[in-house]
Formats: C-alpha cells, sequence, structure tokens
C-alpha cells in the first residue's frame, strides 16, 4: 500500500506547485508571505513592490494579495506596514488598488489634494515612529479636483478654502512652465508636500538625514491607470 500512495503523493505535490500561484498561494515577484516579517523591508524594497504592484493592476494581471483570512488573523496582533501612501482622497485613487497590496501592506493618509496639516504629519509621523516604516510616497493625480480649485481662483464657500490654500503657492510657477499647467501643478504639490514632509522635525527629518527614511513623489494617471515616480527634492 506504501508504493502505491507514493506516486499519488508525488502528483499533488507537483500539482500544488503550479496550481498555488493561480490560487493565490504562492508569491509572484515583487508580493510576499504573509509569515515575513515586515519589520525589515527597507525603502528600496518597498518601492520594488509598489512599482510590481502597479505594473499588475495597471496591466489587468492583479493579484489581490494579503486578502485571506489567514493574513487577516496574522494581522491582529500588529502591523509593519511597508509604505506610507500620503495620496487624495478622489475616489478614483485607492492606494491599495493602485498598488495591489492587500491587509497591513499600506499605511494610507488620505486627504483632498494630498497636502500635509498637523492631522496628517501626525498620522505619518506615527506609522515611522511606532510602526517603523522606512518609505513615504506622495502621491499626486492627474485632473486633481483639488488642485483645479485652487488654479481656478474661485472663491469658495465653507471650508474648502482649507483645501486649496495650501495648494495656492505652486499655481504661478505651475502655469510659467511648459507643457500643461493642470499636470504641472500636480507634481508640483506633490513635491512641495513631499519637501515639508522631510524638514518637519523631529521624527522625519532625522531619518532622513540618516538615510533611514525615503521621501518619493509620484503622480497616477487615472485614465491609464499607471504610477510615475519622480526625483524628490529634500529627500
Amino acid at each position: 500500500m506504501t508504493d502505491r500512495i507514493k506516486p499519488v503523493c508525488f502528483v499533488v505535490v507537483v500539482l500544488t506547485s503550479i496550481l498555488a500561484p493561480m490560487w493565490g498561494m504562492g508569491n509572484p515577484p515583487g508580493s510576499h508571505s504573509a509569515t515575513t516579517s515586515e519589520e525589515s523591508v527597507s525603502a528600496a524594497e518597498g518601492l520594488l513592490r509598489l512599482r510590481a504592484g502597479n505594473d499588475r493592476y495597471a496591466e489587468q494581471e492583479a493579484i489581490h494579495p494579503d486578502q485571506t483570512s489567514e493574513r487577516r488573523a496574522s494581522l491582529a496582533s500588529g502591523q509593519h506596514p511597508f509604505a506610507i501612501i500620503l495620496s487624495c482622497s478622489d475616489s478614483r485613487v485607492p492606494p491599495e488598488i493602485v498598488f495591489d497590496q492587500g491587509l497591513g501592506d499600506l499605511f494610507v493618509v488620505r486627504e483632498a489634494g494630498n497636502t500635509v496639516n498637523n492631522t496628517v504629519l501626525g498620522s505619518i509621523e506615527y506609522a515611522v515612529e511606532h510602526l517603523g516604516t522606512r518609505l513615504i510616497v506622495v502621491m499626486g493625480h492627474e485632473t486633481c479636483g483639488a488642485v483645479q480649485a485652487a488654479m481656478s481662483g474661485h472663491a469658495e464657500g465653507g471650508h474648502i478654502p482649507a483645501l486649496t490654500k495650501p495648494i495656492a503657492p505652486v499655481i504661478a510657477e505651475a502655469k510659467r512652465m511648459p507643457g500643461d499647467p493642470l499636470h504641472n501643478a500636480v507634481l508640483l504639490n506633490a513635491q512641495r508636500a513631499a519637501k515639508e514632509l522631510s524638514h518637519a522635525a523631529p521624527f522625519l527629518k532625522e531619518r532622513v538625514a540618516a538615510g533611514n527614511l525615503k521621501i518619493v513623489v509620484a503622480v497616477y494617471d487615472v485614465a491609464s491607470g499607471h504610477v510615475t515616480f519622480e526625483n524628490t527634492p529634500g529627500s
């Protein structure tokens, strides 16, 4: 009976190795195991994961990792997200989907216009100081409504000026630059936010200076699904 069982077991092992990635059990390039210690993830590795995830998403090859009940259970006692994403609140720009990530992977802070205020800064500082995250991505996006509102110069009512006021300083420069003024303003606004974070004392400024924290600027194209990563002043 033992000799019969061995061939069957071999077949099962082979089939499992082939089908595991199809069932979401494997670890394709750019993904990771839920058992991997996220505390050791460097900024460079985190950026590779984001690039790979966005490529999968944009090419309609998303694998939706880390969304199993096992992953959920493994996070019950703590979290170590490998990247912080500061993005716009726009309904077309959900970072977990755009980067094809799952539970516990990203610490997401969303503010219309992806600007920095005390609450945003405190949230990011918490992830850096208490969760050990070593990568921050400030992601603007094309056709951003908050940036458009700031460019229009229209006197907004209610509390909307609180969103447009931080963006206003980049508008004049964006209009002087060659190319599409709105795209220019989106990029400049993200760069301004990244620079502000890189100079935020004491937590972020010290870690950036020591090389223990990297801040990256990105712009998401809502039409193509692709994220373009830019060089970041002051990081």
